[in-house]
């Protein structure tokens, strides 16, 4: 394990999920259960032990501040058209070979090189800049939960609502707490067998099933599911099938299915999705009897509309992340057919700007 040093104590912010072992302390915020000697830190890098339990190391501070469209992360049903303030810190809980935003999560220099933030300062920011919600994205939001957590609940005192995208991997004991702060979630499903996730991701795929039933079957946080499909990896016929019929069977027919293209990055070369592959799993998805299949990193404007399960009039039209029509009454087709979802009279009109931000503590 890393060591921790370079640190003030005043950069340490206690966590929230842990239990001592002896000399050792382990963090129960992720499957992965590191146990700790003090000045040991964990596989994510952020998390620590120290002689009183164990710290989260990035609390404050962001790789950075960037309003982006909604519909970026992916979420297609939850305030569309609108801006959202998104902002990461470093570190991971997953070692996924094919990272797309492996500068950010896997980085092990950016501790002091970092904007600063208290939850109070990003709440201005979110409203100066017209936003109507905060993502915790680019890197997991459960290493630095508390963080989260913490700007999570100054969001909501200000009538913003709040984002999570994560792959889930999260351990039973944090994760209602975690999820309790959340309005909507989109995770990252990231294939559909252990082989996969073990020697690609050095994780497991039961943890994040478990996340997925929890949070469609116990709770009221809005959640999308997003796979980004890596050629001879994960994206044949049979796995689209076990998985199309998981989110089917066990989330429901009305829950969004995003699958996304994979381009070569990181530690992984293998050759980008085509635009194909991307259709073929749509096609599979909604064959399997799911009503709102999406396609992303490619130019599709079928896979990025969104249809009505009853009548299939053409409700959302995307373009990339910006919206071209709009057909819904509130929430409902003209045909009288509720859309789940979080949805307003009119849509938003950010349309697919990404504009970066800095924010002072």
């Amino acid at each position: 394990m890393n060591t921790l040093e370079h640190f003030e104590s005043e950069d340490l912010h206690p966590g929230r999920w842990w239990h001592r072992e002896g000399e050792r302390v382990v963090c129960d915020l992720c499957p992965r259960a590191c146990a700790m000697k003090p000045g040991q830190r964990g596989a994510c890098f952020v998390r620590a032990g120290t002689e009183t339990g164990v710290v989260l190391t990035t609390w404050g501070r962001s790789s950075g501040f960037c309003v982006d469209p909604i519909e970026k992360k992916p979420l297609n049903h939850f305030l569309p058209g609108t801006p959202v303030l998104s902002f990461g810190t470093a570190g991971c809980n997953l070692a996924c070979r094919f990272c797309q935003n492996w500068d950010i999560s896997k980085a092990r220099a950016m501790d002091r090189l970092m904007d600063t933030a208290t939850p109070e300062a990003i709440v201005r920011e979110a409203k100066r800049t017209g936003c109507r919600s905060v993502a915790f994205t680019y890197n997991d939001p459960v290493i630095f939960a508390e963080y989260a957590l913490d700007v999570a609940a100054a969001c909501r005192e200000a009538d913003l609502k709040t984002v999570a995208v994560t792959a889930g991997y999260i351990s039973e004991g944090a994760r209602a707490e975690f999820f309790a702060g959340m309005d909507a979630v989109n995770v990252d499903l990231k294939a559909f067998t252990e082989r996969f996730y073990k020697g690609l991701c050095a994780g497991s795929l039961e943890p994040v099933k478990e996340t997925l039933r929890y949070l469609v079957q116990e709770t009221d946080v809005w959640t999308e599911v997003t796979t980004l499909l890596i050629p001879e990896e994960n994206d044949s016929d049979a796995e689209l099938e076990q998985l199309s019929a998981f989110v089917h069977d066990e989330l429901g027919p009305h829950v969004p299915l995003h699958f996304s293209a994979y381009h070569p990055d990181y530690r992984m070369k293998t050759r980008a999705t085509p635009k194909s592959t991307l259709q073929r799993a749509r096609r599979i998805a909604q064959g399997a009897g799911l009503k709102f299949v999406y396609t992303g990193n490619v130019h599709d404007s079928e896979g990025d509309t969104t249809f009505c399960p009853s009548c299939d009039a053409e409700l959302i039209k995307r373009d990339w992340y910006e919206l071209r029509s709009w057909n819904l009454h509130g929430n409902r087709c003209a045909c009288g057919a509720v859309i789940p979802g979080l949805f307003e009279d009119r849509p938003g009109t950010w349309g697919r700007r990404r504009l970066p931000v800095q924010i002072g503590a």
